[in-house]
């Protein structure tokens, strides 16, 4: 069962107070439905991402340089100068070699509350990234420089971590959200702008690598409930099945062991359904004899040593996108209807969710905030999930009313066991596919500004 209280759901409250190559195989059940036109992003959400060589050249470097191929991405070119970091998590001060980028300018088409940036990178042993929004304001200001993240792949260098206690009075980070401190006020961002900082062991030719820089800039408006979509799609996909409560106990400075595990979890079944798996080497840290030591290590590599917990979002995202050409993308979803036009393509949707036991029948629990995994629909347009919170692997396949299940995830509040008002994540979802994705799962993507 996932943990009845999380740093996640302060966070939350707090925010509402304020107020590769190739695709798996279609050995899936076939569609049984006519196919009809990809649903329209929903007007509350804006998606955007810098993934080009033309992209990385449009940005202002200093000291990076933008490299062609395959997958275009941005290294670091010479160095622009050397910093001392003083990792808050071990103490150690060492001097790292760095260079930067600015993305240009990008309005939002939707006049933000929220903005939640996402990143692909590839950082070897010796480097890490730092990322940065900056926004302007419908009042015409700007904000500071916000630390979305410092991140690595590994934990050998830094420790992965979010930021607290940053905001100018109009907004907040929480985490992994920029978030305007009172939305009722009317305030919005209507543009920002991503930086990049790419650190490297001094006087090496290391290079972190990254692939894909974004965010999801959305304005949600407050609702209990939300309408019943109607449903539209027959399939279910052959996602591998793990279950967080096998780990309960184990490495509990991963955010209090298994039990908590939701996300990496999660994060781990959809990687496996893209064939992509951890290496013999990879897993050498893991106790021998554990079951499934593939969700320790998910565990470890997702973990915000600030957040003391294995969901921060875009970290899961970052962590994917770490397996042989993958990408990934935090973002937000309009509807069930929006998440079949994925399943059909053979893209399941990983979903964030609170709710009483009484909310979501079947499920046996009652959660301040859980991840589970979409992976498809049955004849009467029940969802069937892969729900970590599950006693063993055989048990994670559940099917949920599509009602229920659409409210609870769709919701930005709620009422908890004590009548309290609490937030809801209003559709916020991860969405992982490969870098080159076939014709079909490329329209989807597109459909939603993912491509």
């Amino acid at each position: 069962m996932p943990s009845p209280t999380s740093r996640r759901t302060v966070l939350t409250a707090a925010i509402a107070a304020a107020a590769g190559a190739g695709t798996l195989s279609t050995a899936a059940v076939a569609d049984a439905t006519p196919h009809h036109r990809p649903t329209a992003p929903p007007p509350s959400v804006d998606n955007h991402a810098w993934t080009t060589y033309t992209d990385w050249r449009c940005g202002h470097g200093a000291g990076t340089r933008a490299v062609a191929g395959r997958r275009a991405g941005l290294v670091i070119g010479h160095a622009l100068g050397r910093t001392d970091y003083t990792d808050p998590h071990t103490g150690t001060t060492a001097a790292w070699d760095y260079a930067t980028w600015t993305s240009p300018v990008h309005r939002s088409s939707v006049p933000a509350t929220e903005v939640i940036a996402s990143w692909n990178a590839d950082t070897p042993a010796g480097t890490w990234i730092r990322i940065e929004l900056r926004g302007r304001y419908s009042d015409g200001t700007e904000s500071p420089w916000y630390v979305m993240g410092r991140w690595a792949a590994g934990d050998g260098d830094i420790r992965r971590t979010s930021v607290d206690d940053q905001s100018d009075g109009k907004s907040s980070v929480w985490t992994d959200t920029f978030s305007v401190d009172d939305a009722a006020s009317g305030l919005r961002l209507l543009s920002y702008r991503l930086r990049l900082t790419l650190y490297r062991t001094p006087g090496s030719r290391l290079t972190p690598t990254v692939w894909r820089i974004g965010a999801m800039a959305s304005d949600i408006p407050d609702r209990f409930t939300v309408p019943a979509s109607t449903p539209g799609l027959v399939r279910e996909l052959p996602v591998p099945r793990y279950s967080q409560n096998v780990h309960v106990g184990q490495y509990p400075e991963y955010d209090n062991g298994g039990e908590a595990w939701c996300s990496p979890t999660s994060s781990q079944m959809i990687i496996e359904y893209w064939g992509r798996t951890p290496s013999a080497d990879d897993l050498a840290w893991v106790e021998p004899g554990l079951q499934d030591p593939q969700v320790c290590h998910a565990a470890r590599f997702t973990y915000d040593n600030q957040y003391e917990g294995c969901g921060n979002w875009p970290f899961n995202a970052a962590y994917a996108a770490t397996y042989r050409d993958m990408s990934a993308a935090v973002t937000r979803l309009g509807s069930l209807k929006d998440v079949e036009t994925l399943v059909r393509t053979g893209i399941p949707v990983i979903t964030s969710q609170s709710f009483l036991k009484e909310e979501l029948i079947g499920a046996g629990y009652g959660t301040s905030g859980h991840l589970m995994t979409v992976i498809g629909f049955t004849p009467d347009g029940d969802v069937v999930a892969n729900d970590p919170a599950s006693p063993d692997d055989e048990a994670v396949r559940h099917v949920y009313r599509r009602h229920e299940w659409e409210t609870i995830w769709l919701r930005t509040k709620r009422y908890d066991a004590e009548g309290k008002v609490k937030s809801g994540t209003g559709g916020v979802c991860y969405v992982y596919w490969p870098s080159h994705p076939s014709p079909a799962q490329r329209r989807a993507l597109r459909s939603f500004g993912l491509l």
